[in-house]
């Protein structure tokens, strides 16, 4: 089975994507509570300023140094790699690949069938990519979620290519 699927068509430029990799990419987000938790879009620049606050504050309550509770934290995190099933929004490869401004469409090509939705249906789709802490090596490498979650049940899967006219 191949692992890269690219994304092509009418964009400036075609990229390639590894799902293998994105284990390890801040962008990824936990299905099983993704769907069920309400989503707020926050602007991203606010949100790291928040957490940079955060931190600064627990740097100053707590001191420099590291407590007990961030080790624990760690070893949590790193538990919830190895369990947890995991996607990516799929908007920030959409807007690398820049469209252009004729296209309308994203053709997601699968093993049997192709699946058309709009660009700004697209902006929305969530990627999954790891389920119980593997790889979705049988029907994958990845599975395509709509981001109101209406398919979280059946999302499409074999997922061969991303084509866009």
């Amino acid at each position: 089975m191949e692992k890269i699927i690219a994304l092509t068509g009418k964009v400036k430029y075609s990229i390639t994507l590894d799902p293998s990799v994105w284990i390890f990419d801040d962008r990824k987000v936990d299905l099983t509570t993704y769907f069920s938790t309400s989503s707020d879009h926050t602007d991203e620049l606010e949100e790291y300023t928040k957490s940079i606050s955060k931190h600064w504050d627990r740097e100053i309550i707590e001191g420099a140094v590291y407590p007990p509770t961030l080790k624990t934290e760690k070893k949590y995190e790193k538990e919830k790699v190895l369990t947890g099933s995991f996607g990516i929004p799929f908007q920030p490869f959409l807007e690398n690949a820049e469209p252009e401004d004729n296209a309308t469409t994203l053709i997601i090509k699968t093993l049997v069938s192709e699946h058309e939705v709009s660009l700004d249906f697209a902006k929305e789709l969530i990627l999954g990519f790891s389920e119980v802490g593997k790889p979705l090596s049988e029907d994958g490498p990845v599975h395509v979620y709509f981001g109101d979650g209406s398919n979280q049940k059946h999302p499409i899967k074999n997922v061969r290519g991303f084509f866009i006219k």
